[in-house]
Formats: C-alpha cells, structure tokens, sequence
C-alpha cells in the first residue's frame, strides 16, 4: 500500500476508485465500503483508494480537543494495509482545506489530482464548505467530469448498526468485548515501553509500563484487562492494568502490563497491546496482601481464559 500524507505529494497517474471519510476505528460499518472498493479496483484495472483527514474535523472546526479516538494514524495504516488498499492519502484538515467549495475539492483533489473514475460513498456523504453538497451534487459532478458515483444506501449501512461513537462509549464504559465485536478485531493500544517505579515487580507481578504519545487516542475504562502483544515474532500473553495504584497511593495514571512466561528487557521497545477481556474495575484493597491475592485471582482467571 501507498500511503501520502499530504495530497500535494500525490504522484500516481493510474485512475483510482475512491471512498473518503475519517474512518476513526476501520470499524465493521466501515468494511461494507472499504471492500466494495477493493473489489471494484481488481475487476475494473483501477486502484483502490482511501482519502481521509488528520486531524479530526471536529478538533479543527469545532476545537473539539477532548474527542478521542480509536486508532492512531499508524494503527489506522495498519489495519487498512491489511485490508489490500492500493493507495491511502491522508489530508492535513485545517481551516483553509475546509473553505474549499465543493467544486473546487471534486475538481482539483479528486478529479485532476487523484484521476478518480468512480466513487463509492455512503448515501449521507456531505462535502464542500459548510459540507453544503451532498450524495446528488457528487452525482452532478460525476456527469461533468466524467467519473460514476455508487452510493452505499441507508439500509444497506443501517444493517450493520455500529459506529465509531457506539464504540467509543463502550469502552468508556469497559465494555470491551462489544467494541471488539463492532471493530472486528482487538481493540489496541500501541505505545513505548518506559521505565515505571518498581512497584509492579515488589509485589510479584513484574509490569511493563505503556508510554502512549498520541494523547488524542482512547484509553479504556480503569480497571484489569487480558491482552496480548506479538514480541520479537511470538504472542506473548498477560494482564494490563489501567488506572492509578489507589492501594500503594498512585497519584499518575499508568497502563501496566504484566506478560506471563516472559522475561526479556522490554524498555524502550514499541509494541502494540491487544485488549481481549476486561477481568475487573480497578479498586483501592485494605492492604497489599489483599491487592496480592487479587492479583493471583486475576491470573488464574486469566490463564483460564488463554488455556480455553
């Protein structure tokens, strides 16, 4: 896959197959779109092609700073890389690209610079300054510069009732095992390993501390989970805590991986932690024997769970 990150940069000559969204979370809704144009791009000699933003509109036109998000714009590559996307191009949003009347984003951006012959776009699309154009204006504009317009219809969208907002509250909430049901794979969160205070590995229980750098992205509800991480090759299993160590009196929020069976040097290492099941809310015990023998529980449930 080609990705670019600004549309300026964009060299390829080949005509395209387009979408174009936010795509926050590549989440199950998103795939209905995503593999028709796939599709379309191997049985028409076109290539396949995503144009999306970063940053998130609302950050920028709304100065909506406490939006989280669910993927990172290299978990976002990630995913659709894996997906066979030809081509992502993702756009610098700012205040001036928003001023862009409709005409001129389809006929500079998409038309003279990604040599698009058809878009393939949900039925409620909205585009241009003001987002005053929509699905039917993309249909005009198809007919002047000669590209075709499929439009993703509302019940064919409404069948798979999942967005990146219903994901977004439940894992607010700690419900992890819908959002994973919504994005089709493992929630993750990918980071650096840093140096934490020792506290992990007093107690019995060794963690790995998550340094996230993208302060945009989501992290979950506090409380224990299950995960795993694939390191140097292989898939490493554990438990990761989110919150603040209220029995040893944290003040800072941490995300603490404990792996099992593993005893490499993982500091400085940049790995990405797959969150499978949420094992419990993250509580403040009478002492740290008491938080030890939870611990323990929290293990053995989670060993059950891997083993099964």
């Amino acid at each position: 896959m080609i990705t670019v990150r600004d549309i300026s940069k964009y060299k390829e000559e080949h005509p395209t197959v387009i979408t174009i969204g936010t795509f926050d979370g590549v989440h199950i809704g998103h795939l209905k779109i995503l593999n028709k144009i796939i599709n379309h791009a191997k049985s028409s000699e076109l290539k396949s092609s995503v144009l999306t933003f970063f940053p998130h509109p609302r950050m920028v036109l709304q100065k909506d700073t406490n939006i989280k998000l669910l993927n990172t714009i290299e978990e976002k590559i990630s995913i659709l890389e894996k997906l066979g996307l030809d081509i992502l191009i993702i756009h610098p949003f700012t205040k001036k690209f928003s001023r862009l009347t409709s005409t001129e984003f389809v006929r500079d951006m998409l038309v003279n610079t990604l040599k698009i012959k058809k878009v393939i776009i949900g039925y409620d699309h909205r585009f241009g300054r003001n987002r005053n154009a929509n699905i039917t204006d993309l249909i005009t504009f198809g007919s002047t510069y000669d590209f075709s317009v499929d439009e993703i219809p509302a019940q064919e969208i409404d069948d798979v009732s999942v967005s990146s907002t219903k994901i977004r509250k439940a894992l607010e909430a700690g419900d992890i095992e819908t959002a994973n049901s919504y994005l089709g794979y493992e929630y993750m969160l990918t980071g650096t390993i840093i140096k934490g205070k020792g506290i992990g590995k007093q107690l019995g229980y060794p963690t790995a501390n998550l340094s996230i750098a993208e302060d945009y992205k989501l992290i979950p509800k506090n409380g224990a989970y299950i995960v795993n991480s694939i390191i140097n090759g292989k898939t490493v299993y554990g438990m990761m805590n989110i919150g603040f160590n209220p029995t040893v009196n944290g003040t800072e929020k941490s995300i603490e991986i404990n792996f099992f069976n593993f005893d490499s040097d993982l500091y400085d290492l940049k790995i990405q932690v797959n969150i499978l099941v949420r094992l419990r809310d993250e509580h403040k015990f009478e002492s740290v024997d008491a938080l030890k023998a939870q611990l323990a529980k929290d293990k053995e449930k989670s060993l059950h769970y891997i083993n099964q």
